[in-house]
């Protein structure tokens, strides 16, 4: 196999192509682009979700995948999954988005490697020099002292706590949190401080630390969503290929509620003429389960990640790619993605109007979100640092 450094446009995939053999109603648009990064080869990709690994936005250079003429082409073997060590800095991150219902957020990993297809978080890749297609879901960085950190941060003076996030970019219990242990030992902090804590993930293995948690919520300082995004699965396996089952997100629904953790389920993200049929069925089983909160967000293809999925439904689902993002455009004002608050979790437009009041009526009916849940923050007590005066009194 050789490659090498390209400065000329790089050969373009599947998807490039079916965005020309089927164009939208409306003709191509300015933002559409000419190029969809450098296709990853069959063996490569196997059991993962990316079919590119484009270079980040920040790069200078370019590489693609050459056959030499010498038959050195061969098919290589699947990426294994790498994991980097990092130290953090900072353990919390502020924000002030109008549309998201929490100010602070933790993320133990840098990259996840459930490998969804449609992840917005793809695109913090980048910053590190690293592609947000395959790279994203096969090099990975875990915040090694991220505890330690988030303990500091804790501790200092004027402090005031309010929910932290977890699982707002990157899943907290992705497939090396089995060993790392990281998301464990944060929820070990918010207990030891009485800091209230949210979780969301795709993953059945938040039910390992059930102990904790369901002390937690026992004191009104843990809820807990999983995000169902189809009951099919093999739309689930191909566009969340490592994540659990739907069958596994619904049971650990049904242990969390057994164990007293509030749960929700997250209808997210909701695709159009792939997933969006099933939002009632998924609310059906999720509050069957024992669910009693329900949220859903529409398809968000901010960056590469419109790159990467309109190359990922070429390749999986051909027939349906020219309605999907059809009406993808039609709720983003002409374009692949809005990014305005208000409008880039739920759309505009009549499709989008239609997808909320279905959600909403299907909430209604099995009396999800009737009382949402707000977790406490007087019983938080600052920790101690290391070698700090202790108090008399």
């Amino acid at each position: 196999m050789a490659a090498r450094n390209v400065l000329e446009k790089p050969r373009e995939s599947m998807a490039a192509n079916a965005a020309r053999a089927m164009p939208l109603p409306s003709g191509p648009t300015p933002d559409e682009p000419d190029r969809f990064g450098v296709a990853v080869l069959e063996g490569q990709r196997r059991g993962r979700g990316a079919g590119l690994n484009p270079e980040g936005r920040f790069e200078a250079e370019r590489r693609e995948i050459v056959d030499d003429g010498w038959q050195s082409l061969e098919e290589p073997a699947p990426v294994r999954t790498e994991v980097r060590e990092e130290r953090a800095r900072s353990a919390i991150t502020k924000n002030t988005s109008p549309d998201i219902g929490f100010d602070r957020s933790l993320n133990a990993y840098r990259g996840c490697e459930h490998g969804c297809i449609y992840c917005y978080a793809r695109p913090y890749h980048s910053y590190v020099g690293l592609s947000p297609g395959l790279d994203f879901e096969t090099k990975l960085y875990a915040k090694s002292n991220v505890a330690e950190v988030l303990e500091r941060e804790l501790a200092a003076p004027g402090y005031v706590a309010r929910t932290l996030a977890l699982g707002t970019a990157t899943d907290p219990y992705q497939p090396i949190e089995r060993e790392r242990r990281l998301t464990r030992a944060v929820l070990e902090v918010m207990e030891r401080t009485g800091h209230p804590v949210a979780i969301t993930t795709k993953s059945a293995l938040v039910t390992r630390d059930i102990d904790i948690l369901s002390r937690l919520a026992a004191r009104g300082l843990a809820k807990v969503a999983l995000s169902v995004t189809t009951l099919d699965r093999r739309l689930a396996r191909s566009m969340e290929p490592r994540a659990s089952t739907p069958e596994k997100r619904l049971d650990a629904i049904r242990q969390l509620t057994e164990a007293g953790v509030p749960t929700a389920v997250m209808v997210a993200p909701v695709i159009p003429a792939l997933n969006d049929s099933e939002i009632e069925r998924i609310l059906d089983a999720a509050r069957a389960a024992g669910a009693d909160e329900a949220g859903y967000v529409l398809l968000r293809l901010p960056l590469e990640v419109s790159e990467l999925f309109k190359d990922w439904l070429v390749r999986e689902y051909p027939d349906r790619f020219r309605h999907v993002m059809s009406i993808v455009r039609a709720m983003r004002d002409g374009k692949d993605y809005d990014a305005t608050f208000g409008k880039r979790m739920t759309g505009e437009g009549p499709y989008a109007w239609t997808l909320g009041r279905r959600f909403e009526l299907a909430c209604k009916r099995l009396g999800l979100n009737a009382r949402r849940m707000r977790l406490r923050g007087d019983l938080f007590e600052p920790p101690v640092p290391q070698g700090a005066q202790l108090s008399l009194f």
